[in-house]
């Protein structure tokens, strides 16, 4: 008869060093509510306060002024040369990894008729990304300490638990909202580009000029909203989990008090 074979354990090192790695999660995440949270709220609301000066980037003045509808024409080339060689100095040598950029905005497209891109409503949007891009990391940091303080499933006194997992929830829906924003801009560029095709291809038709300048700016109205929204999410993040801290921290503990 087989030997039974003795059930596995985690070596003291190892044990060691996994309660040290929870140990930093948990001020990592105390961290973030307690003085990251609080600090990007009020940072939010400031630069909010500055949107309404002529010198803020999120400004509605700067959609007019960085709009440019103009549609650039090809570059003049020389007729006396080859055809070849024409093809070769528009395109570049691409098999070399050559190409010739004189005519155009680096990444942008090989074709010398364009319309060009609103390089300030990209700024706008960059750091907007930047924000969306922090809030996704900090509510991973919070929503980790939350599952590691999660106590073993059984019957019985279960109340914490579940304000723990409401708590999840609402990291979540911060997550997915900001994951949501940032695709955003994707979005937003490929309808300008609808325009600026139609714009290339009939330059004669003022409208088309006229909805490019309307929807850069509704992309700079929509990037300020954003920044309302990041600040909103913020505050609610806040208010619940350090209303809740006791219940997240211990949820085995005293369970007179609900969750708010």
């Amino acid at each position: 008869m087989a030997s039974a074979v003795p059930p596995m354990s985690l070596d003291p090192e190892t044990a060691s060093k996994i309660q040290e790695f929870n140990r930093k999660v948990a001020v990592t995440a105390e961290q973030v509510i307690f003085v990251t949270f609080p600090s990007k709220i009020l940072e939010l609301q400031a630069l909010i306060d500055e949107t309404n000066e002529p010198a803020s980037e999120y400004h509605i003045s700067h959609a007019a002024l960085s709009t440019d509808t103009r549609v650039y024409p090809p570059p003049s080339t020389s007729t006396s040369e080859p055809d070849a060689k024409r093809r070769k100095r528009t395109t570049g040598d691409i098999s070399n990894g050559e190409a010739d950029t004189d005519h155009r905005s680096p990444g942008g497209a090989i074709y010398p008729q364009r319309v060009l891109p609103n390089h300030h409503i990209r700024k706008v949007q960059e750091r907007n990304k930047n924000e969306f891009e922090d809030m996704i990391d900090l509510c991973d940091k919070v929503k980790l300490w939350i599952n590691l303080t999660m106590p073993r499933i059984e019957d019985g006194d279960n109340f914490g638990v579940q304000i723990q997992e409401e708590v999840l929830n609402e990291l979540t829906r911060a997550q997915e909202s900001a994951y949501n924003l940032r695709d955003a801009s994707r979005n937003q560029h490929l309808n300008r580009a609808k325009l600026a095709s139609k714009l290339i291809k009939y330059p004669n038709v003022e409208d088309y000029a006229i909805s490019l300048r309307d929807h850069d700016e509704k992309q700079l109205f929509m990037a300020r909203q954003h920044m309302h929204d990041i600040r909103n999410v913020y505050a609610i993040l806040f208010d619940i989990l350090q209303k809740n801290i006791q219940k997240i921290r211990s949820p085995k503990g005293n369970n007179s008090l609900g969750m708010y």
